[in-house]
């Protein structure tokens, strides 16, 4: 048996509309906001390929500590696609899955829609 390269996952990152509504609905599952800060200027722009960019991010921690979820609400440049109605055969981000006590009261307790807002 070969053994593993990977040592562990850090983060999934998230592009969301609203970053207060998003970091509720997480804390309501059970992750902590480890921090919230603003990442801004050139020097971001050139990791992500976006220029000058403003964006306010918070990362959210599971309760092991093992794993990360990184919410970004982008100020400029401002978003330029929606993918929440794209199919499920698109390129990219598809899905974050965690095991809950019970999905209904957990998305019923958040919005009557059962879908955090700005997702």
């Amino acid at each position: 048996m070969t053994k593993s390269k990977l040592l562990r996952m850090d983060n999934v990152g998230i592009v969301v509309e609203s970053l207060n509504e998003t970091i509720a609905f997480f804390i309501e599952l059970g992750l902590k906001l480890e921090g919230r800060t603003m990442i801004e200027g050139e020097w971001a722009g050139r990791v992500t390929g976006l220029g000058n960019q403003h964006v306010e991010i918070a990362m959210m921690v599971t309760p092991d500590g093992h794993s990360r979820l990184e919410l970004s609400r982008f100020l400029a440049p401002p978003v330029i696609a929606d993918n929440r109605n794209a199919p499920v055969n698109a390129l990219g981000y598809l899905r974050v899955m965690f095991t809950v006590e019970d999905i209904d009261q957990t998305l019923d307790s958040h919005q009557p829609t059962g879908r955090p807002v700005g997702w």
